[in-house]
């Protein structure tokens, strides 16, 4: 067990509460494992109705995974990092899977990690707090946990403009891409958890009850454009469709994806493309871990972390450098499946 988070039951509802403050709640392996532990438990438990997942207090949800540990272990021969990914994994499959209602309250940043335990919710609050993103094509990485499964089947080419950019949406656009499915204000969550923990069988009418109408949604302003220039799953093509728009708004996009890993942008673009067309979420989660495994120890990665989240001179050296100079051998390479004994396998 760890006091990185805390778990009860109340009664009728099993509370998983994120409790890494410091560190913006950011997964590390003991966490995983100790929300697996008790999801598990409360599976069989019939006196457990539904679960809660929140954050015990501080500015975010969830910030996304322990990244200085990846990077650590990815530098040396990677056996840490791949056990993290294979637990976490195993914990979104779970929850995806989950037999009984999980509701996952995203007030604040949910970022990597954070979209990986809430997107599978079968219900999911945003508030005027809520920061969503995947940011990993900035550090190297890649949008995981997942996140080749959710982007592609958001609307349009959303879920390519997200991968690629890394952009922030504030809940009022997670509620109108169907990222959440409720909008609250911040001062009536505690009532919802009271609410829910007393009554379980009517979680989607307590929500219902006490959501507001949200803001105006930032991002619908812009679906045109996105549909329109991020609509190839070839990253070149993308930049210049860009380049060509000559707007303000493709402009300030464009500069946006010349700081982005190529490596990690194509890897993206190939993950959500195959993902689309995926009908097994565990098939999904086999893929994603496939690639971590390689993409943790590959050098954008490690390079992308001293740049931005140690050294912080945001200036990373991206190798290979261009994205003409990432070939399809480069990314097919990245994209092979693990040999069975190596193999990402969800709980049994």
């Amino acid at each position: 067990m760890t006091d990185d988070v805390l778990i009860s039951a109340d009664v009728r509802v099993g509370r998983i509460s994120l409790n890494r403050p410091k560190a913006i709640h950011a997964l590390n392996l003991p966490m995983c494992e100790a929300m697996i532990d008790a999801l598990l438990k409360w599976q069989g438990d019939d006196r457990v109705e539904a679960v809660i997942i929140d954050h015990s207090e501080g500015r975010g949800f969830c910030a996304g995974g322990d990244i200085r540990m990846l990077a650590d272990s990815g530098a040396k021969d990677g056996t840490e990092a791949r056990l993290f990914f294979h637990t976490e994994y195993r914990l979104n499959h779970l929850l995806f899977t989950y037999p009984k209602p999980v509701v996952a309250f995203m007030d604040g940043i949910t970022m990597g990690g954070g979209v990986g335990i809430s997107q599978p919710s079968k219900y999911r609050v945003a508030t005027e707090h809520t920061r969503f993103a995947m940011p990993e094509t900035g550090i190297g990485l890649f949008p995981d946990v997942g996140g080749g499964w959710y982007l592609p089947r958001l609307e349009g080419r959303v879920g390519a403009y997200l991968a690629l950019t890394g952009a922030r949406l504030d809940g009022a656009e997670c509620l109108a891409l169907g990222l959440a499915t409720h909008y609250l204000p911040s001062e009536k969550l505690a009532e919802a958890k009271e609410r829910i923990a007393v009554d379980p069988g009517r979680i989607g009418g307590i929500l219902g009850e006490l959501s507001v109408t949200a803001p105006p949604a930032g991002i619908t302003q812009h679906l045109e454009r996105i549909n329109r220039l991020f609509a190839s799953d070839t990253f070149e093509e993308i930049l210049a469709a860009l380049e060509a728009d000559g707007g303000e708004w493709a402009a300030k996009e464009l500069a946006t994806l010349r700081t982005k890993s190529p490596q990690t942008c194509k890897v993206a673009l190939r993950q959500l493309k195959e993902g689309r067309e995926m009908h097994d979420f565990a098939e999904q989660m086999r893929q994603e871990y496939a690639i971590g495994s390689r993409v943790v120890q590959m050098h954008d990665f490690l390079e992308g972390v001293r740049a931005l989240i140690i050294d912080k001179d945001n200036s990373p050296k991206w190798d290979p450098p261009t994205p003409e100079a990432v070939t399809d051998d480069w990314i097919d390479a990245i994209f092979v499946p693990l040999p069975d004994n190596e193999k990402w396998t969800p709980l049994t």
